[in-house]
């Protein structure tokens, strides 16, 4: 398997919302944190606190979203996250953003990051956390 999964819920909060009383677009970004926060608690090795350990971190080098449906106020954004293997030293998850109540996929997007080592350089290769998170969860050949 190459593919995990990990879906949340996320309660649209006030600070959130635009002057047109819908999500700004802005707080998708912070869902999708939200989702790989997720992740990483529920597949542990990767999050942000196995990073910190490591120093060794992951920043954002690529993001892509796409609008579908607005989310209002006190209702509900779930999550779903999903990490796919790529080879190298990266991390790439797709994610979608469904409203709780009616199931309507709000927006869909991507992200890959790029590890960088404790001076700040791009790593060539993975870190071994990193590589040894994969040999648990993942069937690599």
């Amino acid at each position: 398997m190459n593919t995990l999964e990990d879906i949340c819920r996320v309660p649209v909060r006030f600070s959130e919302i635009d002057s047109m009383r819908r999500v700004w677009h802005g707080s998708f970004v912070t869902y999708f944190e939200d989702g790989r926060e997720s992740f990483g608690r529920r597949y542990p090795g990767i999050g942000y606190a196995d990073m910190q350990r490591e120093g060794i971190y992951a920043p954002i080098y690529e993001l892509r979203v796409k609008y579908l449906a607005p989310l209002l106020i006190n209702e509900v954004a779930v999550v779903r996250t999903t990490y796919t293997y790529k080879p190298g030293a990266r991390l790439d998850y797709a994610y979608q953003v469904f409203r709780e109540g009616d199931g309507t996929l709000c927006a869909e997007g991507s992200t890959t990051q790029l590890f960088i080592d404790p001076e700040g350089q791009l790593m060539l290769d993975a870190p071994a956390y990193y590589r040894a998170w994969q040999a648990r969860y993942l069937r690599i050949e």
